[in-house]
């Protein structure tokens, strides 16, 4: 279950994000062209050009992912980094409200765009870039360069160059063309076309297949259905040490313990709703919510209603967590702490380099959507999915931009020239929920909630017993638990 390999078109937020892919790195410090085309390029505000015509289809505010463009960071500069940057989500999430309260105005009058959201928006982030700098050259990284390019963002439509961003594909594609005949849902979104009947979807089998002295074992971990509640809207790999750094809602299994203040130790120590006691690791991702005019009870509270996540959360029915091998090799273990994040929940507005998910029914999973919510016939479940980065450089537990010291395997199935092969985790969460477009997952509010932006989180914590075992089994052709 790879990656979608279409090239999407690009937003004005990962334009920007290309251009500063000329940042350097040479002697700790970073060279960057600031060359942001938006509405806000330069410090001034968008011609009421950039609204005429469209002013009355805009939904939500496109800003550059200022994380993906600092793929190095000195140690000692990462945790006020990380504040910076959950900061700056903040602020996007801020700005959000203040459209949303003004959306009609804003159709009547653009100019109130600038003067009530993006300029406002583009000054605040300036001053924490300007902080992510101080505190890059403080660490010896050297001052970067070209980071205020970043600072400013846009308004844009939710359809602008394809539904999700440029995620869009044609009817019957595989992709998850076509659209349902469900109506649009509640809040800020998803919409309908978000929707589309799995059974219109083309089966699609796009895996590696094994070449000689592959590791054709499996090992499962039973760690539950989160039935016990489990939920912030934090994360500690992302925005370690920040309340409701993730400003949507996450389902956790497995360590008890983890929070955005949990420490390494903390996880060691944690309680777990895994059977095998040698599995503390955390295993968390955005919950799903029926959207059925049912409030949850965090309709008051950080990552649910007051970041625009509304409806009832949904247990799922069924979760398997499962370790695999590669086509290509034996695999060597994790390391303690490993940290993975797969997929991206900014892709509908950073386009799907990192997305990573996947969307099906029970009984059609031979038809996977990458950008597209499944509409299920009657009987069949909703089926989300993620296999997570199976290559390690071999060095780090993390990076600055969570991505870095991971890879995916390329389409051969081999790693990358650096990194090895480790067991791939591979995430099956299942939920039984009325057919039709009536559910969404949480996400940051200006996401929309679109599926693209689906994703998961991973540390590893398994003691060096059981990660042992986990390793012969997968090696050795054997399924084990």
């Amino acid at each position: 279950m790879g990656r979608t390999s279409r090239r999407k078109r690009s937003t004005p937020a990962n334009r920007a994000i290309a251009a500063l892919a000329a940042l350097v790195l040479g002697g700790g410090g970073l060279a960057a062209v600031n060359v942001y085309a938006s509405a806000g390029e330069g410090g001034a505000g968008p011609s009421p050009g950039r609204f005429q015509g469209a002013a009355r289809q805009m939904s939500t505010i496109d800003c550059p992912d200022a994380g993906i463009a600092l793929p190095d960071v000195p140690d000692g500069a990462r945790p006020e980094v990380d504040r910076e940057l959950a900061a700056m989500d903040t602020q996007i999430t801020d700005a959000y409200r203040r459209f949303a309260d003004r959306k009609d105005r804003i159709a009547r009058d653009p100019a109130l765009a600038e003067n009530a959201v993006l300029g406002p928006l583009k000054s605040k982030r300036a001053a924490s870039l300007d902080r992510i700098g101080i505190a890059v050259e403080r660490a010896g990284g050297g001052r970067p360069q070209g980071l205020e390019g970043l600072a400013g963002c846009s308004l844009r439509a939710d359809d602008e160059e394809g539904q999700g961003g440029g995620q869009g594909e044609e009817p019957g594609d595989g992709q998850g063309g076509g659209q349902s005949d469900g109506q649009a849902q509640e809040g800020n979104g998803p919409e309908a076309s978000d929707f589309v009947d799995i059974e219109s979807v083309r089966p699609d089998a796009d895996r590696p297949r094994n070449r000689r002295g592959a590791s054709r074992g499996t090992f499962t971990t039973d760690c539950g259905r989160n039935e016990n509640g489990r939920f912030n809207p934090d994360n500690v790999i992302a925005a370690p040490g920040v309340s409701n750094g993730a400003h949507h809602m996450h389902d956790y299994v497995g360590n008890q313990a983890t929070d955005a203040f949990a420490s390494d130790d903390d996880l060691a120590g944690g309680g777990t709703t895994c059977r095998n006691r040698g599995d503390r690791s955390t295993y968390y991702w955005p919950v799903l919510r029926l959207q059925n005019g049912r409030d949850a009870n965090d309709v008051d509270a950080d990552g649910g209603g007051r970041d625009q996540n509304t409806g009832e959360i949904q247990t799922p029915s069924q979760v398997t967590l499962k370790f695999v091998g590669s086509p290509a090799g034996k695999v060597t273990a994790m390391p303690r702490f490993l940290r993975i994040i797969t997929g991206d929940a900014k892709a509908l507005t950073n386009g799907d380099a990192n997305a990573n998910a996947s969307w099906s029914c029970t009984g059609f999973e031979d038809r996977q959507l990458r950008d597209k919510y499944p509409i299920c016939p009657e009987g069949s479940q909703v089926v989300r999915s993620f296999a997570f980065q199976s290559c390690w450089d071999g060095q780090n537990t993390d990076s600055a931009n969570h991505r870095t010291h991971v890879s995916f395997a390329q389409d051969d199935g081999r790693c990358p020239d650096g990194f090895r092969a480790v067991p791939q985790l591979v995430q099956r969460i299942v939920y039984d929920v009325p057919p039709g477009p009536g559910f969404a997952v949480d996400s940051f509010p200006e996401q929309l909630h679109k599926p693209v932006t689906d994703h998961g989180d991973f540390i590893n914590v398994f003691d060096d017993r059981l990660m042992k075992k986990v390793v012969s089994c997968i090696n050795g052709g054997r399924k084990c638990r």
